[in-house]
């Protein structure tokens, strides 16, 4: 399972750096605030299924060129959705129209309506009969579409593969945010389906945007070549105060149990893989990235500290030791308590320094290469060019860009497989066994197995207790992580 070192062939102007999408819908008020495949991890799983899917409804080249339209339909509405869809209709110079939404809270969909408009007066028409709201809402959006078209995924990650079969079935081209996939059943499914997304000839953009970075790549070009020596361990860190609220106690809110979970979905491994999963995949996916491989191995200790009456399924804290084929090691630490030292990045050393994959946020990296394990400014081999590219956008001029000009162009299966040791390292936390990379595809507990027939009036996929609290994760008690 060895990472493909592609990279981009071309080069375009910088954009200025802007802010994460997770802050989009705190700037509502104010004002509008080269063809790249990424780097694509082949896997023979999804190549021996391309012969079985079907290529009608393949999206026709009608958009090479620039001639033609390109609708878009937005799928999810909150803070991440709305990110996207910005940073999709900031590309300079292709015909995006966003021309439909869903949500299951119908406000997101006015408040991100309202803001995109805002902001590309010209570029989004969502008429009332275009706006969607509910379980199936999704399936109303893409219907608006054309083979060929472009429909966003930004839901909780329970339903990333219920829609990406959606759309391969329309025939329209995909972006979906990350992660793709929350356990083994659902890498699976995303796996399968991105087989079927080739042979209609899809493209598939996943949000890992670390992965468009242009100084990251450059990084990674200089590591290849040896600058900071052999590659001996990674380590990285996000530790902060909780930016989603915990209080989440079932029977005091006024909507159903099933909408306050996919409400509150980083509080709920069904529904998002948890905080983990969530938060801490960028991370992971950088590492696995520069040295070229996947891990093999996760363990990995955790625990909830201090939440009187506050729920949900996470651990406050997380500590894991990935492990490579070759034995090199990850060392990977998130916390998300107030009042604690907050640190945020990744970094490596190699026998001849040290280097910083991400400094202090995702955008800019401020990636570095280290003279010796001394990370100081003095010390300094190599450090990254100032301003950054906007990966955000990065990644969505790549994905235009095929799109455009009708290049293969698929990041499905390494944004899966990227998800899957993410939560490989959550499963080894919540269960307190070492878990492998092979474990961790074929083990069967289906977190979100029944979300595919879920409707308004549903129950929730997570039930409470007698006393009112959801199940967790108690390490040595169960075989999977709350549950046997």
């Amino acid at each position: 399972m060895i990472l493909s070192k592609k990279q981009s062939p071309g080069s375009v102007e910088n954009v200025p750096a802007g802010n994460s999408r997770r802050l989009f819908l705190g700037t509502t008020t104010q004002a509008a605030a080269s063809v790249f495949a990424g780097t694509l991890l082949s896997d023979s799983r999804a190549e021996d299924s391309v012969e079985k899917a079907s290529p009608e409804n393949a999206a026709p080249a009608v958009h090479a060129g620039g001639s033609d339209e390109i609708r878009v339909a937005l799928i999810g509405c909150g803070g991440r959705g709305g990110g996207a869809a910005a940073d999709a209709l900031s590309v300079a110079s292709t015909p995006l129209k966003i021309v439909a939404m869903a949500d299951v809270f119908r406000s997101r969909v006015d408040i991100v309506r309202r803001s995109l408009t805002e902001q590309f007066k010209e570029r989004v028409d969502v008429p009332e009969d275009r706006a969607f709201t509910g379980m199936y809402a999704y399936q109303q959006a893409i219907d608006c579409l054309r083979p060929g078209d472009i429909a966003i995924f930004a839901t909780p990650p329970a339903f990333r593969a219920v829609h990406f079969a959606a759309a391969i079935q329309r025939g329209v081209h995909t972006f979906m945010e990350k992660p793709v996939s929350i356990d083994g059943p659902s890498t699976k499914r995303i796996i399968d389906l991105a087989a079927q997304a080739d042979a209609k000839n899809l493209k598939v953009g996943v949000g890992l945007m670390c992965r468009h970075c242009d100084r990251r790549r450059e990084l990674s070009d200089r590591l290849n070549d040896g600058e900071a020596g052999e590659l001996m361990d990674f380590r990285g860190y996000r530790m902060h105060t909780p930016v989603q609220s915990f209080e989440l106690a079932p029977g005091h809110q006024e909507i159903p149990e099933l909408l306050w979970q996919i409400k509150r979905f980083h509080g709920f491994l069904w529904a998002s893989g948890g905080i983990f999963s969530d938060y801490y995949v960028h991370h992971i996916d950088e590492v696995c990235w520069m040295k070229g491989a996947w891990p093999v191995s996760a363990e990995a200790t955790g625990g909830r500290h201090y939440r009187g009456k506050l729920d949900d399924q996470n651990f406050d804290s997380y500590a894991v030791e990935y492990t490579f084929a070759d034995g090199t090691k990850f060392f990977y630490s998130g916390r998300s308590m107030k009042d604690c030292q907050q640190k945020f990045g990744v970094f490596g050393q190699g026998t001849k320094g040290a280097f910083t994959i991400s400094g202090s946020g995702h955008s800019p990296a401020r990636c570095t290469i280290y003279k010796t394990q001394q990370m100081d400014k003095a010390n300094m081999a190599w450090t990254a060019e100032q301003p950054e590219p906007n990966p955000y956008r990065r990644e969505w001029e790549h994905l235009v860009a095929a799109i455009m000009n009708n290049e293969p162009y698929n990041e499905a299966v390494r944004g899966a497989e990227a998800s899957l040791v993410t939560a490989m390292g959550r499963f080894a936390a919540h269960t307190g066994k070492l878990m492998t990379f092979d474990e961790m595809l074929n083990c069967p507990d289906d977190l979100t197995a029944g979300v595919a027939t879920l409707t308004d009036s549903s129950p929730a996929i997570l039930l409470a207790n007698s006393d009112g609290m959801y199940p967790t994760p108690n390490p040595g008690k169960y075989k999977f992580e709350y549950r046997d």
